[in-house]
């Protein structure tokens, strides 16, 4: 699990799955950081053409989420990836928890220093970490 977690960690990008109460899937790229068993990611200033985005909403409806980061290499002995199933909240700025998420984002990504992400938060209390490596050469779930 620390492994996985490890890894998942040090990615840059992850791919967020949602469903809506529909059942339909929405996937989308997220920055994020972790702190111990829990993915942050923020709403940020990057161009959106709402902020009441359609993940919020299936969040809201549907708490059931994964994380995906995978490493893709034309060598495929190098391939992998690790994903983070848990169950989703939306928490606003201040509350319980995204003062320390805030100060996690900011340390991973330099660009929020200059312009921090107002919220919504997104906390994922992860339950499953599992992944994959070429170089393993089977699934490890935990």
């Amino acid at each position: 699990m620390h492994d996985h977690r490890q890894r998942f960690a040090g990615a840059r990008v992850a791919r967020l799955a949602t469903a809506g109460a529909d059942g339909r899937p929405h996937l989308v790229p997220v920055v994020f950081a972790v702190v111990g068993d829990v993915v942050w990611s923020a709403v940020d200033a990057k161009p959106k053409s709402t902020r009441a985005l359609k993940r919020l909403a299936n969040i809201t409806a549907q708490p059931h989420v994964s994380l995906l980061v995978d490493h893709y290499d034309e060598d495929w002995a190098r391939l992998g990836w690790v994903r983070a199933d848990g169950t989703a909240e939306v928490l606003g700025l201040g509350a319980s928890g995204t003062a320390g998420a805030l100060d996690a984002l900011t340390a991973k990504y330099p660009q929020y220093a200059l312009q921090p992400p107002a919220g919504p938060f997104v906390r994922v209390a992860v339950t499953r970490w599992s992944g994959w490596s070429a170089t393993g050469g089977t699934v490890h779930d935990v």
